[in-house]
């Protein structure tokens, strides 16, 4: 799913857009015990409430495409006889009515996830009238055939809150709160299917994770039968180890900063396109990239193989994922410089009289601990180094 299309779902979860039929709720405590459940129309619960839920369901949708929402893709094979997509696929036909397979859910989901401590598992089914659109984008007020049915399922942490004082307005006084516990945002959850071109797609789910460090591999191989996607972190720190190994002593801070350009610039080109699929790099154009900086054929050659033993063949990786597109930093063990990214031709590496130099061009504006300071010219002779 793009950009779009995930705002325009999450559009629906407002007390006047959804059709939601029914909510329903397991709570599961650090025993991973089952402490109660519950079944309802969403229209049963008071509106302050029906607000509260509808912002957990919409938070679940919340994020980066690539690196916290993540798409699930499931093999033909699946749709046609695995039990993981037949149980979603049940769910979902049965707009959760059916307890059979609500618990069964649960289960694989109490089963299987590692999370300490108590959690609330919320699932929500929604019948959504997919309006046309014309060619300007504008919906129309004629409602297409296509009616997106879905699940949502959230799972959020139930937190202990701390004893604190509290305002009450009974006596006008601050009196000492009880504990009391309380459902924090969602840690992971799903949407199935996808609404890709604005239309069902049953062979791909859209998962959430809210640490992208963090995807809980054990939850989308209970839940969906699917392995994993590296989590974003991973990625970024698998790629630079890649480059490392692989360019040796090639890879200079030109190098690096080539690549990182040209990544942010594809990263902010793609931005524009609200209707783009998530951005992915191929090692081919991130080998072009080091092609261009004058990198040898043979550090290429072993840039290539080692992508290739790590990643896969064949395997792009979110650009997001391996660039940060708003970060330029210069770390050695005793300092740390940050760099607007759109500058970093700021910095260049010097060796002068033996010693390794990482130089900043500084006009005016320069502060020291919040001091502004004054960078005296040296006075030029022959024996100057500069």
């Amino acid at each position: 799913m793009n950009r779009k299309e995930i705002a325009e779902i999450r559009r629906r979860f407002n007390p006047d857009k959804n059709a939601i039929s029914r909510v329903r709720g397991c709570y599961v405590n650090d025993k991973r015990e089952v402490v109660s459940t519950f079944d309802r129309a969403l229209m049963s619960f008071p509106q302050e409430e029906q607000e509260k839920y509808l912002a957990i369901f919409k938070r679940t949708l919340a994020g980066v495409p690539g690196r916290n929402l993540i798409d699930i893709e499931f093999r033909p094979d699946q749709v046609m006889d695995d039990e993981a997509h037949q149980l979603l696929m049940g769910l979902r036909n049965t707009a959760l009515s059916v307890d059979v397979g609500v618990e069964q859910l649960c289960r694989r989901i109490i089963d299987n996830l590692q999370m300490e401590g108590n959690y609330l598992i919320l699932m929500m089914h929604d019948a959504y009238d997919v309006p046309f659109k014309h060619a300007d984008e504008n919906k129309s007020d004629v409602i297409s055939e296509e009616v997106f049915n879905y699940i949502l399922v959230s799972v959020c942490p139930v937190k202990l809150t701390k004893p604190a004082l509290s305002y009450f307005s009974e006596d006008n006084a601050f009196h000492s709160r009880d504990l009391d516990w309380v459902v924090a945002g969602p840690e992971l959850g799903f949407m199935f299917p996808t609404f890709d071109d604005r239309a069902t797609n049953i062979y791909s789910a859209l998962y959430f994770t809210r640490d992208a460090a963090d995807v809980h591999d054990e939850f989308i191989d209970a839940v969906f039968h699917c392995d994993a996607p590296m989590p974003a972190a991973e990625q970024r720190e698998v790629f630079q180890a890649v480059l490392e190994d692989a360019l040796d002593d090639e890879l200079s801070l030109e190098v690096v900063q080539t690549v990182h350009e040209q990544l942010r610039d594809m990263i902010e080109t793609h931005d524009q396109d609200k209707t783009a699929e998530p951005l992915v790099v191929s090692k081919r154009e991130v080998a072009g990239m080091l092609e261009a900086c004058g990198v040898p054929d043979e550090k290429l050659a072993a840039f290539e193989e080692k992508y290739d033993t790590e990643f896969g063949q064949g395997i792009s990786l979110s650009a997001v994922n391996i660039a940060e597109p708003k970060k330029f930093e210069v770390r050695t063990p005793d300092v740390v410089v940050q760099v607007n990214p759109e500058r970093s031709d700021l910095i260049e590496t010097r060796v002068i009289d033996g010693f390794k130099y990482i130089l900043i061009r500084a006009e005016e504006g320069v502060e020291v601990n919040g001091v502004s300071i004054n960078i005296a010219s040296p006075e030029t002779s022959e024996g100057a180094p500069f």
